[in-house]
């Protein structure tokens, strides 16, 4: 598809009438087909050497190395076809797909078609299946065909994919005329007159193919060749301008007038990019890999240069990089198809932008074109440049498609924004485009394509196409925080309402929506500066508040919300919700109700807006969970009910779910610590109580009982233990439940006063669900009972390794001691690269020092496990100085490996 530049000192990738002579030099028997194969395998092998060496010489020059690695290919092709058809026999070898367009990755499919006059003869067959066995015995994947001419005319004309694939094609060797006159038929048979029909099926093929891909060019490990932004969007461009206009060439799509020279240039800036990322990741492959993972970015970003900045590493500065070219992709597909639109001219025919239109009230000097909002000349934007965002907010207001033309005018004129950015009226404009309650979202992503937002807040350019080099984030920075503002909007319209009762609910109760719009779009707007982006974000905001007309109060809770916009998920995921110093602590920084609100809507966007699959139902269960109890003690102050009180309530409560007289009631109550009442819901408590009848009625029985449930609350399978109690006991148990796969997100546990365990786990499976499957979870039971009754301490297996992806990442564990996050216990936190049976690890170092875990807190971001204990001595203390020095360095070892426990 590219220009085709030519292919320095060719014959040092392959020389084929050397090869010729090679082969012609073969003597005749039953080893000549042997020696060809093998004087081929190792001129490919050679060739591939030759063309990698290049490639790590110049890195950049992808483009030259597709070329190479076609022409290496073709003299292949070429050889194998004169082995086995020395006189032609009239039939045509074409290639299609990269092998057409002259351009293929190192380790890309080799994709033929043999192509003859008439209905292929036998000998044709044969001759064809011989050269195919022969490109198979070099290990070479082929895509083949063998076709008549009118057999490809008329499969042309049912199926689309032979029709894209033959529109590149290129003849390789054999009979030419063959294939001339098939190119000339297929022009005037099958292309002529369906420009609309063959559109309009390459776009739809394209959607579906983002949507498999992740439906965004800005998720963390894109596919580089299928993914949106890669190189198949410009290759479709390619095809739509050779189909329409025939075009020979790329460039010639600014002649076509579907490009401008600039934007041509831009195409070109980002094919040679591209091209240089895939050929390299295929040679660190070692195969045909089109997905940027996180195993390879890091390696493909050494060998292309790049170096470590202060505030982004060298493999996010590189991907950074990716995610700019892959937004010019985008760009220009936008374009392409806009001007392609106004081309064909047919009504209804619509292929740019997406629309969001109805009739506008006014258009205050900008003009209509077709139904897209437009300027009546090509100057008007630069003569007031405050219009630049006035195009904007106009879009939104009225819901209009922004004109091809108005776009190119406002990419090309956003640097002229530097002289309104402090004008009052430009941050008007632009504080409605984002508190557009209908579609504040796609506005901004124009605004973000036209240079216009960077421009206008300096601060949200630095993060654009910026990417996070972990497994938690899915997209860059910029199309996270866009995200999170869509989301903010769909709520506020009412539209989740079944996903997030909660926040839809709190939503009409702010004071300001205003300030939960700015707040949601500069959260993470100090990322990749180096230091706490959450603190930078809020100095950030104490600047930008005022600027876009925020008043004084508005500006310091958005700076508030910027700086703790991470209490909220950290308070509820990794603190013990039933411990009143956890509520305490955190009552104590927010202080007020509007806040609680306000941070609670601002934590749930930010978390639905990291990617797919990140929210889960136990997320949302302790989310609201902290909530009611921070907005209890703000709405009561200290008149809410006691911790006596609260227990003794929740006791009566169970006491009447199973109909125990008051005797009964109280006698069970006496057995289990205030800890149990205070933090298991009553559902648990009814099962608890009725699995400890059942395992007390079999006189005898000295097996552990276990209980594997789901929980509706939390989408989790709940696993319960009751058994004599014992040193190691939660080590036990988390090392079978890891032996059988299961995920713990939490974990509680409780002693009775006669000695007897009774621990709560939250379990999910590897997509993080319920176990659905019964036998899935009595299997779960079988492997801690198994754990449970074993004469030996369970061993973790060397399986507890990282892995492949995972292993990509570079965490240095922490082990952090807080003494006064709890007033009964000591609070451990454990920062740690994620792998299997991590969380046994972990307790089984516990043990070793003599502790008890009273309860755990199990948090995963992507790579990052974060695991939080609650625990004291053997007696019941918390931990002193002596004893937590020893613990950090136990629990530091275990982080750092745990093979051959």
């Amino acid at each position: 598809m590219s220009e085709l530049e030519p292919i320095t000192d060719r014959r040092a990738v392959i020389d084929r009438r050397t090869l010729a002579d090679c082969i012609a030099g073969v003597r005749p028997g039953k080893r000549q087909p042997v020696e060809i194969a093998r004087i081929l395998a190792e001129a490919l092998a050679s060739g591939r050497e030759e063309i990698a060496r290049r490639l790590t010489d110049e890195p950049g020059r992808g483009r030259a190395a597709a070329r190479a690695t076609a022409f290496l290919h073709d003299q292949i092709v070429r050889l194998a076809f004169d082995v086995v058809v020395p006189g032609g026999e009239g039939m045509a070898v074409v290639g299609l797909g990269g092998t057409g367009r002259g351009e293929m990755a190192p380790y890309s499919d080799v994709d033929l078609m043999f192509l003859t006059a008439a209905k292929p003869s036998a000998d044709e067959e044969r001759s064809a299946a011989a050269i195919l066995h022969l490109l198979w015995d070099l290990k070479l994947k082929v895509g083949h065909s063998l076709r008549s001419t009118s057999e490809l005319i008329a499969l042309s004309k049912k199926d689309m994919t032979v029709r894209t694939a033959f529109l590149e094609a290129r003849l390789l060797w054999g009979e030419g005329p063959v294939f001339d006159l098939a190119m000339r038929r297929f022009r005037k048979e099958v292309v002529a007159g369906t420009a609309a029909e063959f559109v309009a099926a390459k776009l739809a093929e394209r959607d579906a193919r983002h949507v498999r891909m992740g439906d965004s060019r800005y998720v963390v490990e894109p596919n580089i060749k299928d993914g949106k932004g890669g190189l198949r969007d410009l290759q479709t461009l390619y095809w739509i301008g050779k189909y329409v206009h025939n075009v020979a060439r790329p460039s010639d799509l600014v002649g076509a007038g579907l490009l401008t020279a600039t934007e041509f240039a831009s195409f070109e800036r980002a094919e040679r990019f591209l091209w240089a990322v895939r050929c390299h990741l295929h040679l660190a492959a070692g195969r045909a890999e089109e997905r940027l993972g996180f195993d390879h970015q890091r390696h493909i970003a050494e060998v292309m240069n790049y170096a470590d900045r202060p505030g982004k590493s060298a493999v996010e500065r590189f991907m950074q990089f990716y995610f700019l070219n892959a937004k010019a992709v985008g760009d220009l597909t936008g374009l392409f198809l806009a001007q392609l639109d106004e081309q064909l001219g047919k009504k209804g025919f619509r292929f740019a932008l997406p629309t969001i239109r109805r009739r506008p009230r006014r258009l205050d000097g900008f003009t209509l074109d077709r139904g897209r909002l437009s300027i009546p000349s090509d100057g008007f934007l630069a003569k007031r440049p405050v219009r630049l965002l006035e195009l904007f907010a106009l879009a939104a207001r009225e819901r209009l498609e922004i004109h091809p033309s108005a776009m190119r005018a406002a990419t090309r004129d956003a640097k002229l924004i530097d002289g309104v950015r402090h004008d009052p009226a430009a941050n008007a404009f632009f504080m409605e485009a984002l508190t557009d309650p209908k579609a504040p979202d796609t506005v901004l992503r124009w605004m973000n394509e036209a240079g216009v937002f960077g421009r206008f807040v300096p601060d949200f350019g630095r993060v654009v196409a910026q990417m996070q080099f972990d497994m938690y984030h899915h997209y860059t920075v910029d199309e996270h925080s866009i995200r999170a503002i869509g989301l903010l909007a769909a709520i506020e319209r009412g539209e989740l309402g079944d996903d997030h009762p909660l926040a839809t609910a709190l939503f009409r109760q702010i004071a300001s929506r205003r300030t939960l719009y700015v707040a949601v779009l500069l959260h993470d707007i100090a990322k990749g500066r180096g230091g706490d982006h959450s603190v930078i974000g809020a100095e950030i905001a104490l600047k930008l508040g005022p600027r876009f007309g925020l008043d004084p109060a508005e500006t310091e809770t958005v700076s508030w919300l910027v700086r703790h916009h991470l209490l909220m998920s950290a308070t509820a995921f990794k603190r013990d919700l039933a411990d009143p110093k956890t509520i305490e602590d955190f009552v104590s920084r927010v202080q007020s109700p509007e806040r609680l609100r306000l941070l609670l809507i601002l934590t749930v966007v930010d978390i639905r807006a990291v990617g797919p699959g990140v929210w889960t139902e136990w997320k949302r269960l302790l989310l609201r969970t902290l909530f009611d109890a921070a907005e209890e003690r703000l709405r009561l102050g200290h008149k809410q009910r006691g911790r006596t009180e609260l227990i003794a309530a929740r006791q009566q409560e169970l006491a009447q779910a199973l109909g125990w007289k008051p005797a009964i009631g109280r006698a069970y109550a006496k057995r289990l610590p205030d800890a149990y009442w205070l933090a298991e819901p009553l559902a648990w408590q009814v099962a608890n109580a009725r699995q400890v009848a059942i395992s007390e009625s079999r006189i005898g029985d000295a097996v552990p009982n276990v209980v594997a449930e789901n929980d509706a609350d939390s989408n989790a399978t709940r696993i319960s233990v009751f058994t004599p109690d014992r040193e190691g006991l939660f080590f036990c148990i988390c090392a079978g439940l890891a032996a059988a796969g299961a995920n713990i997100i939490d974990a509680r546990v409780h002693t009775t006063g006669d000695g007897m365990a009774l621990d709560n786990l939250l379990v999910v499976d590897s997509q993080g669900r319920a176990y659905a499957d019964k036998r899935l979870r009595n299997r779960l039971v079988r492997s801690v009972e198994a754990a449970l009754t074993s004469a030996h301490p369970p061993r973790l297996a060397s399986a507890d390794k990282p892995g492949a992806r995972t292993a990509a990442f570079r965490i240095a564990p922490s082990v952090v001691i807080a003494e006064r996050a709890s007033s009964r216990t000591t609070v451990v936190e454990v920062n740690a690269l994620d792998r299997v049976a991590l969380l046994a690890a972990l307790a089984w170092a516990i043990h070793e020092c003599g502790h008890r875990i009273h309860s755990a807190h199990i948090a995963t971001y992507g790579e990052r496990a974060v695991d939080v204990f609650y625990l004291t001595r053997a007696d019941g203390k918390k931990l002193n100085g002596e004893e937590s020095v020893a613990l950090h360095a136990a629990l530091l070892a275990a982080a750092r490996d745990s093979v051959g426990l």
